[in-house]
């Protein structure tokens, strides 16, 4: 059938299928919501069924991404944090590669090649080799040039995914280290930014202040920065950090970012030996409290990501409704429109060019007026019949070359990677040859089909509403005492829906926390 997956799109369902039931089971069943806005992909000419699937846009585990310049302690950060020496750290670029760090079942850390992750739609950078080949002008680099994919067997991946990034200090492949960064920010649900104490001068990093944080800034997302301000321990000397603080606050405000919350820590394994004990306990409680509650912030963004992905599912289905059908309908009007102006010229032209190859044929217009010429095409059927034909088929082909010419001229215009899908292709499906001309509704998006998509935000609400049951004493089994079991959470929507009308109250949304706003915080904060 022209809307059912292919045999690739329906292994890799599977996979993503399975590891949610092993990583995060509350999203196994959103799987199929999915699958059903797929079937609506396909019919109206959005997706490839044998390539795509609207479950590929997104990321399903949540990321957090780790940015900044070299040496500000990215790295150690990650490494403390999972529990295993996973990336190298040193005071010089040590890794180049954007670095996804992923759990896996072997005691030891794995490391995997960059097509890893271009060839796996469960991971960030699925088929992002083509945006590489062109980014770089097909510059001889592959994907393992900038992408590399390891992982470990740390509780603390399980269930989400750490990108380290490579510093953005000069060097040969800036400009495509930026354009990925800006990848990683879109798909992140979490970003870490990393700034060094060590160099208290923010107008020496003006540019990449301008990349972190004031393209972030442009998005409806750049609540989700958290700035972190590393090795604080060598400014106690000068025991002036709120300075330092203030000083990166003011430079990031200057970006254009009034939101996100600064950080101060240090690696005490590593750090410099800090004289005056009662500076020492400030800076150590100061740094254990700050990684307190950014280990803390990481741990929260699990449910904020199954929220984001119900959005997502809700996001695409509107867009196939209040942006792909009318960009489709106002496309297809415009074509069908120049394709009877153009053929009414043309017929015109054939006209002209008729009449006077029968004008001159016949010896003037006198024949036939006195009905001479009609007689002598009588006296020769299959001359005449012939020639009909020919002229039928002549009119036809220039109808459909008018077509085809047309509908490649407006497909031009249309996006190819639209949230709905690839405009293109849908359009170019409407305006083949077996298509009638006059046909108004886009295939595939029909009223039968726009009430599918209907049913399906309808499924992603109820999805929500058993989401927000776990964090929100609003059923009958967490009022007695315990939670909603992932059964509850995997339960049919007229399940759902049968649960509502009986009475338990309707569940409150949870606001998702954000970052604070910011504010310098010094040791005396502490």
């Amino acid at each position: 059938m022209f809307n059912r997956p292919g045999p690739r799109v329906r292994k890799q369902l599977k996979l993503l299928s399975d590891r949610l039931a092993e990583e995060n089971p509350v999203l196994k069943g959103v799987v199929d919501p999915f699958r059903d806005l797929d079937r609506v992909g396909y019919a109206a000419g959005l997706l490839d069924p044998q390539e795509d699937s609207y479950a590929f846009t997104i990321s399903w585990w949540p990321m957090i991404a780790v940015l900044g310049t070299f040496s500000a302690g990215k790295s150690t950060f990650i490494n403390e944090y999972v529990g295993a020496t996973v990336q190298r750290s040193g005071s010089q670029a040590v890794d180049d590669k954007f670095t996804v760090i992923s759990y896996g079942g072997s005691e030891h850390v794995q490391e995997l090649p960059g097509l890893a992750l271009d060839g796996d739609p469960r991971f960030p950078f699925y088929r992002v080799s083509d945006e590489i080949e062109r980014i770089t002008d097909g510059g001889g680099r592959t994907v393992d040039h900038f992408l590399a994919m390891k992982t470990a067997r740390s509780e603390q991946l399980r269930g989400r995914i750490l990108i380290d990034s490579p510093g953005f200090d000069a060097d040969e492949q800036r400009a495509t280290t930026l354009q990925l960064t800006d990848h990683i920010i879109d798909l992140s649900d979490l970003v870490l930014v990393f700034f060094d104490a060590r160099h208290p001068e923010p107008g020496a990093m003006r540019d990449t202040l301008e990349h972190l944080v004031n393209r972030v800034a442009e998005r409806n997302d750049f609540t989700k920065l958290v700035f972190i301000l590393n090795q604080i321990d060598t400014t106690w000397r000068e025991d002036n950090l709120e300075e330092v603080v203030s000083a990166w606050q003011r430079a990031v405000v200057r970006q254009g970012n009034a939101t996100g919350r600064f950080y101060c820590v240090y690696n005490e394994s590593s750090a410099v030996e800090i004289g005056d004990p009662q500076v020492r306990e400030r800076y150590e409680e100061k740094s254990r409290r700050d990684r307190q509650e950014i280990h803390a912030k990481i741990n929260e963004i699990s449910s904020s990501r199954s929220y984001r992905i119900l959005g997502a599912l809700q996001a695409i289905a509107e867009s196939i409704e209040m942006d792909a059908l009318p960009a489709l309908q106002k496309s297809l009007e415009r074509w069908r429109r120049r394709v009877l102006q153009f053929d009414a010229v043309m017929f015109a032209v054939v006209a002209v060019i008729l009449g006077v190859v029968g004008y001159n044929a016949a010896g003037g217009l006198r024949p036939w007026l006195d009905g001479s010429a009609w007689q002598a095409m009588g006296e020769r059927p299959l001359l005449t019949v012939f020639g009909v034909v020919v002229l039928v088929i002549v009119l036809l082909g220039l109808h459909f070359f008018n077509r085809r010419w047309l509908g490649r001229r407006i497909a031009r215009g249309l996006a190819t990677e639209a949230a709905a899908g690839n405009l293109r292709a849908a359009f170019e499906k409407n305006t083949r040859s077996w298509r009638p001309l006059m046909r108004r509704a886009p295939l595939g998006l029909g009223r039968r089909m726009l009430r599918r998509l209907h049913g399906l935000r309808d499924q992603a609400e109820a999805y929500i509403q058993r989401l927000n049951n776990q964090f929100v004493d609003a059923s009958p089994i967490s009022r007695q005492g315990g939670r909603a079991s992932a059964a509850d959470v995997h339960q049919p929507p007229h399940q759902a829906e049968a649960t509502a009308q009986s009475g338990t109250p309707e569940p409150v949304a949870t606001e998702e926390p954000g970052p604070e706003g910011p504010r310098a915080e010094g040791p005396e904060h502490r």
